[in-house]
């Protein structure tokens, strides 16, 4: 087993296919190069900053952005990459280490339209598009994908092509709350509990709804989907948290989720009949 730090987040390589986990590492880096919003030179931000409508993307950017949007469509607009600018109005503009409470709450704002069409991203000037979790599952398929690795886990999302992976789902205050048997396929968490801070004298989180602008107001702490691939493992998660009690059926009549569980404020587990624990 390899680790190291990439895109915010302690990722760990398993089985690396060149022994060394290097390649892993390196198409991390890459995509955190192109992609994060938290450098003034990513692709990612120079798009975010171009103030035409129609903007042609780099390659790789322009793959992630398009599994944004096709986890947009699949969600029903929930997990929306146009929340960045939101989420930077709310107090996370820069990486999560430089976050700092705020004396008051921004208003909330209504979510920019945007499409891809090819490589070109369609979009008002000003659109901010955030691809955090989005990045970090695309990429932990790319790896597996491509050989780089059997099974790779990066900050709570995991892509698995070992069919006796098995995967301790942690809940955002640190306590185990079930063992899952994962086997080939992925698993995301998504927590309310993770990145926090004060706005006006109360705690907020980084999930913002895209229906209200703002932190959404969920019972549900912690989700944890699992799909085929991280990617839609992630996105799966995110709406589950924030659909909050009609969370698991939703996700219970998607063909595209295998399973998932919740943990809610009280501390009570919750999954769907798809799950097999360990």
């Amino acid at each position: 087993m390899m680790a190291f730090r990439a895109m915010g987040t302690q990722v760990e390589v398993f089985e690396p296919g060149d022994g060394t986990g290097e390649a892993a590492r390196a198409q991390f880096e890459a995509v955190e190069a192109a992609c994060t919003r938290f450098r003034a030179d990513s692709d990612l931000s120079l798009v975010n900053g171009d103030i035409r409508e129609r903007v042609v993307m780099p390659h790789l950017l322009s793959r992630v952005v398009g599994a944004a949007a096709e986890m947009r469509t699949r969600t029903g607009g929930l997990v929306d990459a146009a929340v960045g600018g939101a989420v930077a109005e709310w107090g996370y503009a820069s990486s999560y280490e430089s976050v700092t409470d705020l004396a008051e709450a921004p208003r909330c704002r209504e979510m920019p339209r945007w499409e891809v069409r090819g490589r070109t991203v369609v979009r008002p000037p000003g659109t901010v598009l955030d691809l955090g979790g989005i990045a970090k599952g695309w990429t932990a398929d790319r790896v597996v994908e491509s050989r780089d690795a059997k099974v790779v886990s990066a900050g709570g999302d995991v892509r698995s092509a070992h069919r006796d992976t098995i995967v301790d789902v942690v809940g955002g205050d640190g306590k185990g709350a079930v063992r899952v048997r994962l086997g080939v396929g992925a698993l995301a968490t998504s927590s309310t509990l993770r990145r926090t801070w004060n706005v006006a004298g109360t705690r907020v989180h980084h999930l913002i709804d895209p229906r209200v602008g703002s932190p959404a107001a969920t019972p549900v702490t912690t989700a944890s989907a699992i799909c085929s691939t991280a990617v839609e493992a992630e996105a799966a998660a995110k709406a589950v948290v924030l659909l909050g009690a009609d969370g698991l059926a939703w996700a219970d009549r998607q063909s595209w989720i295998r399973a998932a569980l919740v943990v809610w404020d009280d501390g009570s587990v919750y999954a769907t009949s798809g799950l097999e624990a360990a």
